[in-house]
C-alpha cells in the first residue's frame, strides 16, 4: 500500500480547516435567503370613496414645514405716529371704509308697464342730497325672489277677503321653483301661517285653510312693523307684498313710527294692493257715512302708497278680479328685473342720517332720455327706486 506523501498529509488539515470556516460564513447567508420575506406594508388607498377620484398617486403627500416654506413679504405698511394719551397709554384707532351703496333700479314703460332692457351705466345719473355721485359698479339683475306675502284677514265686508284672496292667488300662480315666499295674515294681531318655501301647493293650501277670521280690527302697522323686523335678519334683497284695505283700526304703533320703521328697512321693497275697490265705487254718493268711509279709505290709499314709495315699490288699487293677473305681473317684472347701481358715498360722515337718493336717465349727451316705440312715437316710462338710505351709525 501506497502511503500518501508528506505534503498531502500536511495540507489535509488546511484544507478541512478552510471548509469548516467557509461553511460557518455560508450558513447565516443560507439562513436569511431560506427565511420568507414579510410582506410589504400596504400604503392607503387615495381615490375616495365612490367618488371615482384620481388615485395613481399612492404615496403620502409631504407638507412643508413652516420655516421651509417661502414666505411672502407683505409690502411695508405706512408709519403712523403713535399718540399717548395723559396716562402714558398708547391710543388705538379702528380704521372703517366707506361702505359701498348698492341701489336697484327698476324702468318700466307707464302705459304696458313693460321693462325697458338694454340701458348702459351712462345712462343712469345718480344723486345722494343733491350731489351727483359716480356709478362705480353696474349689471342687469334678473333673480329668484325671497318676499313674504302679508294678507289682512279679518271679519268684515267679504268683499275685502274676496279680493285679498284673488290677489294672493294670482301672486302666488306666478311664483317659479326657485322663490321663496311666506304668508303671513292679520287681524288683532300677525299671524305666520307658513314659513318660507318653495312649494306652490303648500302656499295655496294655506290661503284654502283662510276660511272664518277672529277679530274685526286691521292692526297693519303692527303686522307691517312684525314683518320688517323678521325680514331685516335674512340677508339679501327681500320684498314684502302687502295685500290689504291699508285701514288701520287698534295698532300699538302710530303712523309716525311706522313710517320711521319703513324708511330705515334695508334690503327691502315694499309692493302694496288695496282691497275692497268695488266696494268703494258703489258707495260714493251714499250719504254721510259713506263719506266719512271714503275719508277713511282715501287715507287708507295714502298710507299703502307711502309704503311703496318710501322702499322703491309700487302700489296699486284695483276694482276688479279681473285686474289682478296684470297687476301681479307687473310686479313679477318689477321684482325679477333690475338694474343694479353701485357707488361710493362722496359723504364719507358714518353718522346714522337719513340720505335721499334720487336717479335720473339720460342720453349720450347728458339730456333726458326719450323711448320710442316702433313707429317712432315717445313712450313715457317710470324710475322705481328707493328715495333713500339710512347711513351706518360710526362705532366710537
Amino acid at each position: 500500500m501506497r502511503r500518501p506523501s508528506y505534503f498531502k498529509l500536511c495540507r489535509r488539515p488546511f484544507a478541512v480547516l478552510f471548509l469548516i470556516l467557509a461553511s460557518l460564513a455560508v450558513a447565516p447567508l443560507a439562513r436569511s435567503q431560506a427565511s420568507p420575506t414579510p410582506p410589504a406594508q400596504q400604503q392607503p388607498d387615495q381615490a375616495g370613496p365612490d367618488s371615482g377620484g384620481p388615485g395613481s398617486d399612492s404615496g403620502v403627500i409631504a407638507l412643508p414645514k413652516k420655516k421651509d416654506a417661502p414666505e411672502e413679504t407683505p409690502p411695508p405698511a405706512p408709519a403712523e405716529p403713535k399718540v399717548k394719551n395723559p396716562e402714558g397709554m398708547p391710543t388705538y384707532s379702528l380704521r372703517v371704509d366707506v361702505p359701498e351703496v348698492t341701489v336697484d333700479v327698476g324702468v318700466l314703460l307707464e302705459k304696458t308697464h313693460q321693462f325697458v332692457p338694454g340701458l348702459k351705466p351712462s345712462n343712469f345719473r345718480l344723486y345722494e342730497d343733491g350731489a351727483q355721485q359716480k356709478v362705480s359698479g353696474f349689471k342687469r339683475v334678473e333673480a329668484p325672489i325671497t318676499a313674504l306675502l302679508i294678507c289682512e284677514f279679518a271679519a268684515k265686508n267679504y268683499t275685502f277677503i274676496y279680493d285679498m284672496r284673488n290677489a294672493a292667488y294670482a301672486f302666488v300662480n306666478q311664483l317659479r321653483p326657485q322663490d321663496y315666499v311666506a304668508l303671513m295674515t292679520f287681524d288683532m294681531r300677525p299671524q305666520i301661517v307658513t314659513d318660507f318655501t318653495q312649494d306652490k301647493r303648500q302656499l295655496v293650501e294655506a290661503l284654502n285653510s283662510l276660511m272664518i277670521p277672529g277679530f274685526s280690527e286691521t292692526n297693519v302697522f303692527d303686522a307691517l312693523y312684525e314683518a320688517l323686523d323678521r325680514l331685516e335678519r335674512i340677508d339679501g334683497r327681500k320684498y314684502i307684498i302687502l295685500i290689504a284695505s291699508g285701514r288701520d283700526t287698534f295698532s300699538k304703533l302710530t303712523l309716525d313710527k311706522i313710517y320711521k320703521k319703513v324708511k330705515a328697512s334695508q334690503d327691502i321693497t315694499i309692493f302694496t294692493v288695496s282691497t275692497g275697490g268695488a266696494m268703494r265705487a258703489m258707495s260714493v254718493g251714499g250719504g254721510m257715512s259713506a263719506s266719512i268711509r271714503e275719508l277713511d279709505f282715501l287715507q287708507a290709499d295714502n298710507q299703502m302708497r307711502t309704503f311703496a314709495s318710501m322702499t322703491g315699490g309700487a302700489s296699486y288699487f284695483p276694482r276688479f278680479a279681473g285686474e289682478m293677473p296684470d297687476i301681479f305681473q307687473e310686479i313679477n317684472q318689477n321684482i325679477r328685473n333690475k338694474y343694479e347701481l353701485v357707488y361710493r358715498p362722496t359723504n364719507a360722515k358714518q353718522d346714522g342720517t337719513f340720505r335721499k337718493v334720487h336717479v335720473e336717465l339720460v342720453d349720450d349727451e347728458g339730456q333726458p332720455l326719450r323711448i320710442q316705440d316702433e313707429k317712432h312715437k315717445p313712450l313715457k316710462y317710470d324710475i322705481i327706486a328707493r328715495d333713500g338710505y339710512k347711513a351706518k351709525q360710526e362705532v366710537e
